[in-house]
């Protein structure tokens, strides 16, 4: 009996031990998960994940320094100009669930590749249309781009999960998020500076990183081989919905939460980037770029960071989306009553309200891509994308309507958001004290 359970536990030792290996490294029989050679397989694996969120902020946040000079050149509305970044980003997000669910019918891969070759393909057609001075054209090859953006971060969050474990898992997804933030710090810099060659340069330009990303992705990811086969249409809505059943009042909480923070975040840059052109600061282009990078950093660093330390570990991760969310809500509640001339408090406020999105969003998809097997993740990482995608999408124009009203009621709105997540959150997301 001893003999018995001594040999179970030594099999349950060396399973964990295999599970916690990225399953390059078990595929490979152990050679590239040794030494030098599997930690920089690993840090290969990272950067190639990493470049597919960093290509698909790029498309949005790089148009919107020249969105004056687009204006000007086709003789549009500021409304107009909008629907090049809005159309991308609902586009994306009706699609993202489709993706979501090829991915889980064929392969990860099979959807992100496609996807970036598409991607690259819209941006020559979106810089074709702006050399030739057709808006109809720009907005159509615009959505084929949002189309592509579907099957690239939300697909790369559920690869994430298909190829860690635990501690290595949350922090992949760490970095997935410090790269999406990373992209929209150096985005708006990066815009100007093409649109001092040419103002169109920047649809041209997105060829080029998504070359970068494919062949990265191609070459120096392997996914793991599926042992089950694919399940039918029918059966795989059933097991989405028996899961939502289950664990539907926290996912919808979480997803919410999500999806309030990236409108947030993008409507409160959107004020900021609104009031530094205006007197007395007169701030624009590069310089611009510059200060609007600062809380975007915040976001970044944070991010990275909770990726790495929350490990799985259930009571931590509930504490930091509960201290994120409070911080969003006192430093925007603050906000209310500060004169938006007072620009370095002003900056200080929205870069703690950063910090606080940057405790959040790691921890909610630690436990949106933990909650589900390989076969499903697809779908549910892509209904929470499709929902960040939504609040990017109308953060932007709602804040713009909201400040024509007052500077107070753009952060009443924003703190009382915030409050309502931070209640949501606090009362129903309790994750396990390990999450899966």
């Amino acid at each position: 009996m001893a003999t018995s359970e001594a040999k179970s536990k030594l099999n349950v030792t060396f399973t964990s031990e295999m599970e916690t290996r990225p399953a390059s490294a078990r595929a490979s029989g152990g050679a590239s998960g040794k030494g030098v050679s599997g930690g920089r397989r690993k840090v290969l694996e990272y950067a190639a994940l990493a470049s597919v969120p960093l290509v698909l902020v790029l498309g949005n946040s790089m148009i919107v320094p020249i969105l004056p000079t687009l204006m000007r050149e086709l003789k549009i509305s500021s409304f107009q100009s909008s629907l090049v970044i809005t159309l991308f980003s609902v586009t994306a997000g009706l699609i993202i669930p489709i993706a979501g669910y090829l991915s889980d019918r064929f392969s990860r891969k099979a959807v992100m590749i496609p996807a970036l070759i598409l991607y690259g393909i819209a941006g020559i057609l979106s810089g074709m249309a702006a050399l030739w001075h057709s808006y109809a054209f720009l907005l159509t090859a615009r959505a084929i781009q949002g189309i592509a953006a579907a099957g690239t971060t939300p697909i790369a969050m559920a690869l994430v999960g298909d190829l860690y474990k635990d501690a290595e898992e949350s922090r992949a997804l760490g970095l997935i998020e410090a790269s999406n933030g990373s992209g929209k710090v150096i985005s708006p810099i990066l815009g100007s500076l093409l649109a001092l060659i040419v103002w169109y340069a920047v649809f041209f330009s997105f060829p080029v990183f998504c070359v970068i990303s494919l062949v990265a992705v191609l070459f120096l990811i392997k996914e793991p081989k599926r042992t089950a086969p694919p399940v039918a249409l029918k059966p795989y809505i059933r097991k989405i919905g028996e899961l939502f059943k289950k664990h539907g009042r926290w996912l919808i909480c979480s997803f919410w939460a999500g999806s309030t923070a990236m409108f947030i975040l993008f409507g409160v840059l959107f004020f900021l980037s609104n009031i530094l052109e205006q007197k007395p600061y007169n701030i624009d282009g590069v310089a611009k770029g510059f200060v609007l990078a600062i809380p975007l950093f915040g976001m970044v660093a944070t991010a990275y960071i909770t990726g790495s330390v929350i490990r799985k570990n259930g009571v931590l991760i509930r504490w930091l989306m509960n201290i994120g969310l409070a911080m969003m809500a006192v430093s925007l509640g603050l906000a209310i009553w500060l004169n938006k001339d007072n620009l370095y408090v002003f900056i200080g406020l929205l870069t703690a309200s950063s910090i606080g999105t940057g405790m959040l969003l790691p921890c909610l998809t630690t436990m949106i891509t933990g909650v589900v097997d390989k076969a499903e993740r697809g779908m549910i990482t892509s209904l929470y994308s499709s929902l960040r995608f939504l609040g990017v999408a109308f953060g932007p124009p709602l804040f713009g309507w909201m400040m024509e009203i007052s500077h107070r009621t753009v952060f009443i709105t924003v703190s009382c958001l915030s409050l309502l997540t931070l209640a949501l959150v606090f009362f129903f997301v309790k994750p396990d004290k390990q999450v899966k």
